[in-house]
C-alpha cells in the first residue's frame, strides 16, 4: 500500500513538473514574441521618419542587399502601372468583411526593376465570387506614394493558381517570368492619394502593420504563468495540505 501510494506521488510530482515546466516555457516564449515585436515596430517607425525614397534609393539598398530592411520606409515613386497584370488576390478579409487586395506592377520610367504596388482593398459581391470591381488604372505617368512592406503574404492553397486576375497568391519568381518583368523583393502598400473604384466604392488602405500587437502577447504569457501558478497551486493542496487536514 505504501508502495502504491508513493509511486503516485512521484507520478503526480512528475505530472506538475512537467505542467509547471511547460506552461511557464510558454510565458517566456510569447514575452520573448512580444520583445520582438516591439523592436520590429520601433525599427519600422524609424525607418517611416526617414524621407521618402524615390527608385534609386530603392536600386541602390537591393544592390547593397538591405532593401528587405527597409520595411516601413516612405516611397514616391514615378512610372507607369503594367494594367494588363493587376490581380485579385481573393480572401483577403478587412475588418470582418469579404474581399480583394488589388495589386499591379509598377514600371519605372528609365527602366529597370518593376515593384508589385498593393493599391488597396475592395470588397467582394457576396452574390458572385468570380465578379471584380471595375478599377479604372491611368495609362500615363503615374506618382505612387505609399511605404515599403514584404511581398502580400502567402495563404494555404491546394495547387498552383490557374492564370487569371482572381488568385490566391502571388509567387513573385512566377509572376515574373509570366510577364516578362524583374521585380524588386518587396512590394508597396500605396497610401495615397484616394482612389475610387468606377462604381465610387472607395480603395480602402487601412494596412495593418501587425497580426498580434506586443500586448496581446504580454497578456498570453500572464495566462500561460497564471496556468503554471494554478497547477503549482493545486499540487500543493493535494500532496500536502490536504493530507494533512484529513490525518488530523
Amino acid at each position: 500500500m505504501k508502495a502504491q501510494r508513493a509511486r503516485r506521488f512521484w507520478l503526480v510530482t512528475l505530472a506538475a513538473a512537467v505542467g509547471v515546466c511547460v506552461t511557464a516555457s510558454l510565458g517566456v516564449w510569447q514575452l520573448g514574441r512580444a520583445a520582438n515585436k516591439r523592436a520590429w515596430l520601433a525599427e519600422r517607425e524609424a525607418q517611416a521618419a526617414l524621407p521618402a525614397a524615390d527608385w534609386d534609393a530603392l536600386r541602390d539598398a537591393q544592390a547593397r542587399g538591405q532593401l528587405t530592411a527597409w520595411a516601413g520606409r516612405a516611397v514616391r515613386l514615378q512610372g507607369r502601372w503594367l494594367s494588363p497584370a493587376t490581380v485579385w488576390l481573393d480572401n483577403r478579409p478587412m475588418e470582418g468583411r469579404a474581399g480583394f487586395v488589388v495589386v499591379t506592377p509598377l514600371l519605372p520610367d528609365g527602366g529597370g526593376p518593376a515593384v508589385l504596388v498593393q493599391r488597396g482593398w475592395l470588397p467582394r459581391r457576396p452574390d458572385d465570387r468570380q465578379a471584380i470591381p471595375a478599377l479604372a488604372t491611368p495609362e500615363g505617368p503615374v506618382t505612387v506614394e505609399g511605404r515599403l512592406a514584404p511581398p502580400p503574404s502567402q495563404l494555404f492553397q491546394l495547387g498552383p493558381d490557374a492564370p487569371g486576375p482572381i488568385r490566391q497568391n502571388i509567387q513573385l519568381d512566377a509572376f515574373a517570368a509570366e510577364w516578362r518583368l524583374t521585380l524588386l523583393p518587396m512590394s508597396v502598400q500605396q497610401t495615397a492619394p484616394p482612389e475610387t473604384a468606377v462604381d465610387g466604392t472607395p480603395l480602402q488602405r487601412a494596412w495593418a502593420t501587425v497580426a498580434v500587437e506586443p500586448a496581446k502577447h504580454v497578456g498570453y504569457a500572464v495566462q500561460w504563468f497564471g496556468l503554471a501558478a494554478l497547477i503549482s497551486a493545486l499540487y500543493v493542496w493535494f500532496q500536502f495540505l490536504s493530507p494533512r487536514r484529513r490525518a488530523r
